[in-house]
């Protein structure tokens, strides 16, 4: 194996990557040609893009090339879930300096491989590039197998406010690496690569969901997203949400407050919906707050001091 990828060339790289890559149904045309071919059933394909940006959303130092992978990978498969729809595929681009090791972009391929794996879509194809530092783009496509789409836009007032998947484990294990600790490791792994409730998306549109996200940027500002497409209001209630015994040891030992990861804190890549009040949620899903006839998000009926979460450019 060549050491770098300037080693490897642009076209040794390609052929090194889709080696890796299996193709499964509805995948018809694969990597090699000028583009993929992915049936869709349902007649409509859901679409949804994404970035990583080395030194701002992963370091090489705090996460390996494999993470980076899953990492990338569920962040647009989460979009696609998140619509109430089943992911079929990916594209992926990779701008990269030449001088980068081959094996780290053979491991980071293998990532994007086994995270689709786990909702059986395909990495279709994708390009590679030369670039000063290391950039991700992933382009998902999804299936909505005859559902409508679940859009923010449909939350009412009365409707509950409920969530399936964690939330502030993502921003804690950022914090303990940013401190310069690599324990406790449930943390510092939820940093690293997220774990998706993939199936909760089309679940939730089955359920009778009236608005869904994933949550990327954070509880509040993800709500905020929700209730600002519905024009209502979302009342989040904090006693409903979990605060695990590790986030709290954590918190107790830096003096951070372990709500606020909760509320701002992103990358966990929960899902989150919202309900009519007389729908029987699987156990699931939590309730942790509730729509109002308004706008903006608040907190036990009061307004959230500081960032409701990332926001980028600013």
């Amino acid at each position: 194996m060549p050491d770098s990828i300037a080693d490897l060339g642009e076209f040794g790289l390609i052929d090194a990557l889709t080696a890796r890559f299996p193709q499964s149904p509805p995948v018809t045309v694969g990597p090699g040609d000028d583009a993929a071919v992915v049936g869709a059933g349902d007649g409509r394909v859901v679409v949804t893009t994404d970035l990583l940006v080395e030194g701002r959303h992963f370091r090489r130092d705090w996460s390996a090339a494999y993470d980076v992978g899953r990492k990338a990978a569920a962040q647009n498969l989460s979009d696609v879930a998140a619509m109430g729809a089943r992911p079929t595929a990916i594209t992926f681009g990779l701008g990269a300096p030449a001088e980068l090791e081959a094996a780290w972009v053979l491991e980071l391929a293998d990532g994007l491989r086994d995270e689709c794996a786990q909702v059986g879509a395909s990495v279709a194809g994708g390009d590679v590039v030369g670039a000063d530092s290391i950039v991700v783009a992933i382009t998902a496509l999804g299936d909505l197998d005859g559902r409508d789409p679940v859009l923010r836009s449909g939350a009412r007032p009365g409707d509950v406010l409920a969530v399936c998947g964690r939330l502030g484990w993502a921003e804690a294990g950022l914090h303990v690496l940013g401190r310069g600790f690599r324990t406790p490791r449930v943390l510092v792994d939820a940093h690293r690569r997220p774990e998706v409730p993939y199936d909760a998306g089309p679940e939730a549109a089955d359920l009778g969901a009236t608005a869904l996200c994933d949550v990327s940027d954070g509880l509040l500002a993800d709500a905020g997203h929700l209730a600002a497409a519905s024009e209502v209001a979302i009342d989040v209630e904090s006693g409903a949400l979990e605060i695990t015994g590790a986030m709290r040891d954590v918190a107790n030992a830096t003096g951070a407050d372990p709500l606020r990861w909760v509320l701002t804190g992103g990358d966990d890549n929960a899902l989150l919906a919202t309900f009519p009040p007389d729908v029987g949620l699987t156990a699931r899903w939590q309730v942790i707050g509730r729509v109002l006839a308004g706008s903006g998000v608040v907190v036990d009926g009061e307004p959230y001091g500081g960032d409701g979460g990332h926001a980028h450019f600013t």
